[in-house]
């Protein structure tokens, strides 16, 4: 309960916040990346301190690809059959990207503080093992801060509502993610309610990492991480594969990522079209993310 209550209140409280000044969201924004690093960093502190280390870090490993193959696969194909059932029609022509390998470089810079993190750890630094306490802190800000953000992009029920391919695409990405999640936990021997926390990341892995960490201990919660992230990474690589034939496959594999990291590259291949159903799906994961893994984790 004491899990769900630092999640939520922090989350629900920032978008009650009616911030609209240009400047202040910018340092919002600015904030809240610098966040991100600090709390990643303090969970790659949190691992060096657990005994068994190379056993515990084996499991990170082995979690963290079984959820992330589980949750790619029901995904996929749950979303081919959205698209053959229901086709996107659309005329655009795919224009030349920028470099996929500078985009996943962008994503695992995050790896960087979580391994500075560790091997910080590993000298055993006395004040380090307040790691915990610091992260709980700045956790809480950092909800703070997405509930700001969720409320600043100025999405409303209406608009919400009237996309109906967005929210069509983020259902079936919600559900087929959660029985990805229940197959994850059956293979890994895990409880249930951890395989559909494991899930409820949509590839927000900045998030996803860090609260799992807070309710279910830094081995879940860095196989968490490493799950998103790699789930994100390949959804770099397949967008430009897959937007012409399989448009809604695409937008739900970016998860809440399609209406800020990934949006970008979803409109260069997909065009302006694209554009108001990422933000609509985008909107709907984010907001669902951090409330659905603290109602598993709770």
């Amino acid at each position: 309960m004491y899990g769900l209550i630092i999640i939520l209140l922090p989350l629900i409280f920032g978008y009650l916040l009616p911030l609209r000044h240009t400047t202040l969201l910018q340092a919002v924004a600015r904030t809240l990346s610098a966040l991100v690093y600090i709390i990643l960093f303090f969970m790659g502190t949190s691992l060096a301190f657990l005994d068994n280390l190379s056993s515990n870090l084996l499991a990170i490993f082995h979690i963290a690809l079984v959820s992330m193959l589980s949750i790619l696969a029901c995904s996929l194909l749950a979303l081919w059959l959205l698209e053959r059932r229901w086709p996107w029609r659309h005329q655009h022509k795919p224009q030349a990207l920028p470099s996929r390998l500078h985009m996943a470089l962008e994503s695992l810079k995050l790896c960087g503080s979580v391994l500075a993190g560790f091997l910080l750890g590993l000298s055993q630094w006395a004040p380090l093992r307040h790691a915990s306490t610091i992260s709980e802190y700045a956790l809480m800000l950092m909800l703070l801060l997405v509930g700001i953000q969720l409320r600043s992009s100025g999405m409303t029920l209406r608009q919400i509502t009237i996309n109906r391919r967005g929210m069509l695409v983020a259902l079936v990405s919600l559900c087929s993610a959660l029985v990805g999640g229940v197959m994850a936990a059956l293979l890994l021997d895990l409880p249930i309610k951890t395989g559909l926390a494991l899930a409820s990341g949509f590839g927000w892995y900045s998030l996803s990492g860090i609260l799992m960490s807070e309710s279910f201990g830094p081995v879940i919660g860095s196989a968490a991480f490493f799950n998103d992230l790699l789930r994100e990474l390949i959804t770099i690589m397949l967008i430009p594969l897959l937007i012409t034939r399989q448009r809604s496959m695409t937008l739900g594999l970016s998860g809440a990522t399609s209406m800020d990291f990934t949006l970008p590259i979803l409109q260069r291949t997909g065009g302006m079209e694209i554009v108001p159903a990422a933000i609509v799906h985008g909107f709907i994961m984010s907001l669902l993310a951090p409330i659905l893994i603290a109602l598993f984790s709770a």
